[in-house]
C-alpha cells in the first residue's frame, strides 16, 4: 500500500493543500481512516453535532456524509489546506441532508491562505449535489427574532447587529445548491442574519445549482468574492440585509443562468463597491424586486442582454438604486472597463486538484488530466511499473533555496514504462514553478539497449543503472510533450538535461516534443537505439542535441533556435561513431556560436541540413583527426568550409502547437 500526499490548489503554480491518500495501485484517493503518525486514528467522516471546540487537520481530506452542525458555544476551526468532500447518496433527495451549518451562537474559523485555500466540494463535481455552508446569526432581519430558515428548520435572527459568527478566509466552495422544492433551495454560502463582526474575505463560489451567496438580513460584509456559473443568482439578498461587498467578480458561461445580482423585499441599502460581472450568454445582470435597493459604485457589466431589471412594473421610483453615483437608468448598459482585475483571483482560476506525485511508482499509475501535479523530489517509475500521463496534464517541479534541484526529476528505470499521451491541441507540460533554467532535472529514461558503457552501467546522474542487450527494448511512448526549465547541474562534468535517454531501445516511441529553456542539453542520448521525430529545441544552454556512447538511432524533423549569448551549439557528438541518422535538421542562431561539434571519432549521416547565423559551422575538436568520412551531409563527406545555409528544411510552423 502506497501513501501519496495530495493537495488542492487554485493557482497554476502555487504551493498547496496537503492531504494523505492511499491505493494499492497508486490511484490517488483519500484514506479513511488514517493514522496521524502518533498512533491516533483520525476520523475522516464528518456529520452530526459539534458541541465543543473542534479543529480539523489541514493535511487531511474529510468526507461530509450528512449534516454537520456547529452548536451554540462551539467553534469549528478549519486550517489552511483542509479539503471537505460532500458525499451524498445516489438518491438525489439525500443531497439536501448534506451540508455544514453554524447555529446561532456557534462559530466557524476557516483559515485558508492564497497558496493553501480550504476546499469544500462534492465528490462527483455535479452542481446541486450538496447544501453548502450555512451560517445563522443573531443580527437583525426583517423576519424578526428566531425566524425559521427556508432550509433545515434553522433558527436565526436577533438584535445584535455586531454579532460574531467567526471568520472565513480563502475558501473555495463548489457544487452546492441542493433543491428542496421550487421555492426552497440551498446556496453555496447562505448567511442568515449574520452580524458585522463576522469576517468574510477571499471566497470563491463555483458551479452551484442555486445562488452563489445569499444574505437573509443581517449586517455582515464580505470582500474579494469570485462567483462562477451559479445557476440562479451569483449574489442574492433579502430581508433588509445592510452590509457591504467589496471587489466582486462574476462570470457566467452557462445558457439561461446569468443573473449577477438579485435583490428582494425591504431595502437595507447595502453598499457595494467594485462589482464586475461578465456573461458570455446574455441574460439579466441586476434584478431588483419589491422595494429593494443598493448603492453600487464601480459597476462594470459586460455581455448581458439586460443591465437592470425592475421586477415590479408599477415601480417608478428608482432613487434607492444608486448605480455609479446616480439613480438606476434602465436604458444604460453600465459597460466599461472592469473595476475588478480577475487576476486577483489567480489563486482559484485553476480549480483542478493538484497532487504530489509519489517518490516511487511500483504499480500502474494513471494521472488525471483535470488535475495538476507537483514534484518536489525524485519520482521513480520502477521495473515492471508504468506511468500514464493523459493529454493536457501539467506537472510542475517545485524547488527553492532549501531544495537541491538535482534531486527533482522523473526517472523511468530499466523495465519501467512511461506513456505520455499529449495531443497537438492538448500537450502534456512539464516545467518548474520558478521558470528558471536548471531548476530541476527533467525526464530521464533508462533502457536495456546496448551502450558502449556495457550492461548495467551507472548514469552520471542519480546512480541510475542502464544498458543491456535488447536493442528493441520498449520504455513506452512520448507524444506531444513540452518540457521546460530543466538541466540542473551536479558539477562541471555531470548535469541533467531536458530529456536524458540512457540506452533506450528502438521499440520506444518519441515524437512531437519541445524542450525549452534548459540549463544544459535539450536531449542527450547515452548509447541506445531509440529514434525521435519532430523535435523543437529552444535556448538550451549547452547543446540542443547531444549523443555519446555509440547511439545509433535517428532524429527526423528537428528545429533548433538559439537566442541567448554564448549558448548556441546545435549538435554535440562524442566518442565512437555508430552512424546515427539526422534527417531534416534546421538550426537558427541570432547570437553566432558553433552549429555542429564532433569529438573523438563521432560522426553522423545528415540529410537536409540548414544552418543560419552561426560563426562556426563544423568544429572538429581533435586537431589530429583527419578522417572525417563518418560525417556526411546529403551523402557527401562533410565540407569544413561550407556554410550549409540552404533554405530551411523544417518549417517552424509545424511546431505551432508549442505556443
Amino acid at each position: 500500500m502506497k501513501n501519496l500526499k495530495k493537495f488542492t490548489l487554485m493557482s497554476a503554480i502555487a504551493a498547496g493543500v496537503l492531504a494523505t491518500s492511499c491505493s494499492s495501485d497508486n490511484n490517488i484517493e483519500p484514506i479513511d481512516p488514517t493514522d496521524d503518525g502518533g498512533g491516533e486514528v483520525i476520523d475522516l467522516e464528518l456529520n452530526g453535532s459539534v458541541q465543543e471546540d473542534m479543529t480539523l487537520d489541514g493535511s487531511e481530506t474529510y468526507n461530509l456524509t450528512g449534516i454537520l452542525s456547529v452548536e451554540t458555544g462551539a467553534t469549528l476551526t478549519i486550517p489552511a489546506g483542509t479539503e471537505i468532500v460532500a458525499n451524498p447518496d445516489t438518491d438525489e433527495s439525500d443531497a439536501t441532508n448534506v451540508y455544514i451549518v453554524v447555529q446561532k451562537g456557534g462559530q466557524i474559523e476557516i483559515q485558508g491562505t492564497s497558496s493553501a485555500p480550504v476546499i469544500m466540494r462534492s465528490s462527483n463535481g455535479q452542481a446541486g449535489t450538496w447544501g453548502g455552508l450555512i451560517i445563522a446569526g443573531n443580527a437583525s432581519t426583517s423576519e424578526g427574532v428566531n425566524a425559521t430558515a427556508e432550509v433545515g428548520g434553522i433558527q436565526y435572527g436577533g438584535e445584535d447587529d455586531s454579532d460574531d459568527s467567526g471568520s472565513i478566509n480563502y475558501l473555495v466552495l463548489s457544487d452546492a445548491g441542493a433543491s428542496i422544492n421550487s421555492e426552497s433551495q440551498f446556496n453555496g454560502l447562505s448567511l442568515y442574519a449574520v452580524g458585522s463582526e463576522t469576517s468574510i474575505q477571499n471566497v470563491a463560489l463555483i458551479n452551484g445549482a442555486d445562488d452563489g451567496v445569499e444574505f437573509f438580513g443581517g449586517t455582515v460584509s464580505a470582500s474579494n468574492l469570485y462567483l462562477e456559473n451559479n445557476e440562479d443568482d451569483a449574489v442574492d439578498w433579502t430581508e433588509a440585509w445592510s452590509g457591504s461587498l467589496d471587489n466582486v467578480y462574476v462570470l457566467h458561461t452557462i445558457e439561461n443562468f446569468s443573473t449577477a445580482i438579485e435583490a428582494d423585499k425591504d431595502n437595507g441599502n447595502p453598499m457595494i463597491s467594485n462589482f464586475t460581472a461578465v456573461s458570455t450568454t446574455g441574460g439579466t445582470a441586476l434584478q431588483f424586486k419589491s422595494v429593494s435597493g443598493a448603492t453600487i459604485t464601480g459597476l462594470s457589466l459586460s455581455g448581458y442582454d439586460t443591465a437592470v431589471d425592475i421586477a415590479d412594473d408599477n415601480r417608478t421610483d428608482l432613487s434607492e438604486i444608486i448605480l455609479n453615483g446616480a439613480a438606476a437608468d434602465l436604458d444604460m448598459d453600465y459597460s466599461g472597463d472592469p473595476t475588478v482585475d480577475v487576476t486577483m483571483f489567480d489563486w482559484i482560476t485553476n480549480r483542478g486538484q493538484v497532487s504530489v506525485l509519489p517518490s516511487t511508482i511500483e504499480g500502474d499509475l494513471t494521472l488525471d488530466s483535470n488535475n495538476q501535479y507537483v514534484i518536489s523530489g525524485t519520482v521513480s517509475v520502477e521495473d515492471g511499473a508504468s506511468l500514464t500521463i493523459p493529454a493536457g496534464t501539467q506537472i510542475t517541479a517545485r524547488s527553492d533555496s532549501e531544495t537541491d534541484a538535482t534531486n527533482i526529476y522523473i526517472v523511468v528505470q530499466k523495465g519501467g514504462m512511461i506513456d505520455i499521451q499529449g495531443t497537438e491541441s492538448n500537450p502534456v507540460v512539464m516545467s518548474s514553478t520558478s521558470g528558471q533554467a536548471g531548476s530541476w532535472g527533467g525526464l530521464v529514461i533508462a533502457g536495456n539497449a546496448s551502450t558502449d558503457e556495457g550492461i548495467n552501467a551507472t548514469a552520471e546522474v542519480g546512480g541510475i543503472l542502464y544498458g543491456g542487450e535488447d536493442d528493441e527494448d520498449i520504455s513506452g511512448s512520448i507524444s506531444y510533450l513540452i518540457l521546460k526549465d530543466a538541466g540542473a547541474s551536479i558539477n562541471s562534468e555531470s548535469q541533467y538535461n531536458g530529456l536524458s535517454l540512457y540506452a533506450v531501445g528502438s521499440g520506444t516511441t518519441i515524437e512531437n516534443i519541445a524542450i525549452i529553456n534548459g540549463a544544459d542539453d535539450g536531449v542527450e542520448f547515452f548509447g541506445g537505439t531509440v529514434s525521435v521525430m519532430n523535435i523543437y529545441l529552444e535556448n538550451n544552454e549547452d547543446d540542443a542535441v547531444d549523443w555519446t556512447e555509440g547511439w545509433n538511432g535517428t532524429i527526423e524533423n528537428t528545429y533548433v533556435s538559439h537566442t541567448i549569448e554564448n549558448f548556441s551549439t546545435a549538435i554535440e557528438a562524442d566518442k565512437r561513431d555508430a552512424s546515427p541518422k539526422i534527417i531534416n535538421f534546421t538550426a537558427v542562431s541570432t547570437t553566432g556560436g558553433t552549429a555542429l561539434q564532433f569529438k573523438a571519432t563521432s560522426g553522423a549521416e545528415i540529410e537536409g541540413l540548414s544552418l543560419s547565423g552561426y560563426e562556426t559551422i563544423i568544429d572538429i575538436t581533435d586537431d589530429t583527426r583527419t578522417d572525417i568520412s563518418g560525417i556526411t551531409v546529403d551523402g557527401n563527406e562533410v565540407d569544413l568550409d561550407a556554410s550549409y545555409d540552404a533554405e530551411a528544411t523544417v518549417d517552424v510552423s509545424m511546431f505551432d502547437w508549442v505556443n
